[in-house]
């Protein structure tokens, strides 16, 4: 998994009746876009997140 600053992890639900989270990517700690992440989720908290198969990066689009 590669993400950038910016980008959006959404960590899907894993089972009934919870909830996908969604987090900005505030820095990316691994080499070349790699895990761990620090994120902040929605609500404000703040995490180191190593990303497993339940989530998907949606990659930030920059209008130029």
């Amino acid at each position: 998994m590669q993400a950038n600053v910016g980008d959006t992890l959404l960590v899907h639900g894993r089972t009934v009746g919870q909830h996908d989270k969604v987090a900005e990517v505030l820095e990316v700690l691994g080499q070349e876009g790699s895990p761990p992440f620090r994120v902040r989720f929605d609500d404000g908290h703040e995490a180191v997140l190593s990303p497993g198969p339940d989530c998907t990066v949606r990659h930030r689009t920059e209008n130029v």
